[in-house]
């Protein structure tokens, strides 16, 4: 049975345990595949990179959180008083946004400016994926990152690509991988300072990372929304991956063929289906950083 008022919901056991288990089975299967690799000591440049570049691990992921506004009846949700986030109320345990340190309350307002800024700005779809093709390029062999699978291209006709390319990446984590060569071919200069004026949501980064600051959130973002961004996150590296000038067809993913104009369109075609996807989850971010701002500051 489930309980509700304006601004809580209460949840008995039966109920709170069934989400819990839900979203366990959920990310188990998400994850299964990685954990056998890692199991072998294999590596994967698709499907394990969200494990690799993000910081977030496989079992934080499993681990259910309900988010603000609900309470977990039930004496068996006493075990969530181990995270300093939760407290006691008048009908069981919840996460406290009044417990959130002031240190992380700053960045929750940054957060909060960063994805709202994001979202009412207008999307580019214009990139077509040159960003990983800057990541190689005027690479000697052995300075490759994913060195160990082939590219598509030599060396000198990946840099006429790169030369001739769309040169526009906005975001600031992926154009810290540029090689220094690449870096003055792009329009944009980013750093981790301007971020915020140059992040639009039309960037395959800006909502893979979506991900990113979900899991940061934890344990006062939802494990359901978390594990929602992880699947967006997934799905964009594939495409990503098939749009770089690495050729993974032994893998199973056939190359889109940015260097072309089918290949762009493909890429474009990809890119405001992410935008469209990202968009609601972004929405609910910002909905749960505005619970926390809105919560925690009345409390003080």
């Amino acid at each position: 049975m489930i309980a509700t008022d304006n601004t809580t919901t209460v949840l008995d056991e039966p109920a709170w345990q069934a989400r819990r288990r839900a979203h366990e089975a959920r990310v188990d299967a998400l994850v299964g595949g990685h954990r056998e690799r890692a199991a072998r000591g294999e590596k994967h440049p698709v499907e394990d990179f969200l494990f690799n570049y993000y910081s977030f691990r496989p079992a934080w992921l499993r681990r259910w959180h309900p988010g603000p506004g609900v309470v977990l009846a039930g004496e068996t949700a006493r075990e969530y008083l181990r995270w300093p986030e939760y407290q006691e109320s008048g009908d069981g345990v919840r996460v406290a946004p009044e417990a959130l340190p002031e240190k992380r309350r700053g960045f929750v307002r940054w957060l909060h400016a960063f994805l709202t800024t994001t979202a009412t700005r207008p999307a580019f779809f214009g990139c077509f994926g040159w960003h990983e093709w800057a990541m190689v390029y005027r690479q000697s062999p052995e300075e490759v990152r994913h060195n160990a699978h082939p590219l598509r291209f030599p060396p000198d006709e990946i840099a006429r690509i790169v030369e001739q390319g769309s040169g526009c990446c906005s975001h600031f984590d992926a154009f810290r991988f540029f090689t220094a060569p690449a870096r003055p071919l792009n329009r944009h200069q980013p750093t981790r300072e301007t971020a915020i004026a140059l992040e639009q949501r039309g960037c395959l980064h800006a909502n893979m990372d979506l991900y990113k600051w979900a899991y940061k959130l934890a344990p006062y973002a939802p494990s359901e929304l978390v594990a929602d961004c992880f699947v967006l996150a997934r799905d964009i590296r594939e495409i990503d991956m098939r749009a770089s000038p690495y050729d993974l067809r032994h893998l199973g993913y056939e190359p889109i063929m940015i260097e072309t104009p089918a290949g762009r369109s493909e890429y474009e075609r990809r890119q405001r289906e992410f935008s469209a996807r990202g968009e609601p989850l972004r929405a609910r971010l910002i909905t749960v950083l505005e619970t926390l701002l809105r919560e925690g500051e009345s409390a003080t």
